[in-house]
């Protein structure tokens, strides 16, 4: 009798045995699950290069706004929206350059995160388009007739009404410092694809597409951006 008691405790310590170890395993497998599962949202931020540009460099004020909107495993929906004023003073040319810029289009997440990572090597295109105007304050005329000297004109004049549209190529580095809080550094390369031009001068700077230049049509960029992440939902 008292063999028959023991045999059923040493059967009912291995079940019991059996079952921890179970349970063990299956919250492995759900946390297993858990990390591997990837965020659908709307990411939502702002450029740190702009802000840093205003408080720092004389003569800029700018801010941007951009987001993201994850649709696929490795594809999301993008956009950018900002103002920039801007002075030029090269070339014996005073100007102020004021204007809006919106560019819309999407990148492509090239890195392969481990579980439960939410990191970014991206490349992505853009549509970009420009409304802005450009005030000169001061420029230089000159000739080559010796007999006149070089005059240095004051009176401003002020074009309005230009805009701008260029493609954009972009390619850049996302990483999640803390838990859907995203740093972002980038850099674009543009090419404009139409641009408004004031009467018999030239558009010195294009907000969103940076310097313009006499011969070429391609401009260049960059972007340290900070996002957060709402999630919606995920899979």
């Amino acid at each position: 009798m008292k063999m028959k008691h023991i045999l059923l405790f040493i059967i009912s310590v291995f079940c019991v045995s059996f079952s921890v170890r179970a349970q063990d395993s299956t919250k492995v497998v759900v946390d297993s699950l858990k990390m591997n599962q990837q965020k659908y949202g709307l990411r939502i931020g702002g450029d740190l290069s702009k802000l840093a540009r205003t408080l720092f460099e004389e003569g800029y004020t700018g801010f941007e706004v951009n987001g993201d909107l994850r649709f696929s495993k490795r594809f999301y929906a993008a956009a950018e929206i900002g103002t920039e004023e801007r002075d030029w003073n090269k070339d014996n040319i005073k100007a102020t350059i004021t204007g809006s810029y919106v560019k819309i289009g999407a990148d492509f997440n090239a890195y392969q995160n481990w579980l439960g990572m939410n990191n970014a090597i991206f490349a992505g295109l853009r549509y970009g388009f420009s409304s802005f105007s450009e005030e000169l304050t001061q420029y230089t005329i000159y000739t080559t007739n010796p007999t006149f000297p070089v005059e240095t004109r004051t009176d401003p004049i002020e074009y309005n009404n230009l805009n701008a549209s260029w493609a954009e190529f972009i390619l850049g580095v996302k990483t999640e410092v803390f838990n859907n809080l995203f740093l972002s550094i980038n850099l674009q390369l543009k090419r404009m694809i139409s641009e408004k031009k004031p009467n018999n001068f030239d558009n010195l700077i294009i907000p969103g597409f940076n310097r313009t230049y006499d011969f070429s049509e391609f401009g260049v960029g960059y972007g340290y951006t900070i996002s957060y992440l709402i999630p919606i939902l995920k899979q």
